[in-house]
């Protein structure tokens, strides 16, 4: 293994390690507390349940869709999607009663999390559409093509 791939393999676990094996692994353990969760937005429980096991199945199958470079510019788009939208539905700092800039303050904590959100969102955008702009079609054109990630010479498409 060359320095070069080490490092592109380490960049990709560290932008899916949130989501696998940990959070998929919660989801998993806390499966009923996870519903819970999720009927606060959802309204019924088979809603709830629906979207835990779609959360499960795009922190699963798009983290290793990313890891392995197979099909990773899709799989990096919904996972930054995944990322924008959970932000918005469960880390709502606007609505919370106690958003303070000093002290300790819940809304402040949610809003943190809520950038992180974005800007692990922003990590995956760059694997879907290259740091240079020239690079941002080639998704367009071909978005269940890969980066090769680990291959040296290989012409994008």
């Amino acid at each position: 293994m060359t320095v070069a791939i080490a490092i592109t393999f380490t960049t990709r676990l560290l932008l899916i390690l949130l989501f696998l094996p940990f959070s998929a692994m919660d989801k998993v353990i806390n499966f009923h507390g996870a519903v819970d969760q999720a009927n606060e937005m959802a309204g019924s429980k088979m809603t709830a349940k629906v979207l835990i096991l779609t959360g499960l199945f795009v922190e699963i199958v798009m983290s290793l869709g990313v890891l392995t470079g197979i099909a990773d510019r899709l799989a990096a788009f919904v996972l930054a999607g995944y990322c924008m939208v959970t932000a918005l539905l469960w880390k709502q700092f606007w609505a919370t009663d106690d958003f303070t800039l000093v002290g300790p303050s819940k809304g402040r904590d949610v809003f943190w999390d809520f950038l992180k959100n974005f800007a692990l969102a922003g990590g995956f955008l760059l694997i879907t559409f290259g740091g240079r702009a020239d690079e941002a079609s080639a998704f367009v054109h071909a978005p269940f093509a890969s980066t090769y990630p680990y291959a040296h010479d290989v012409a994008l498409p």
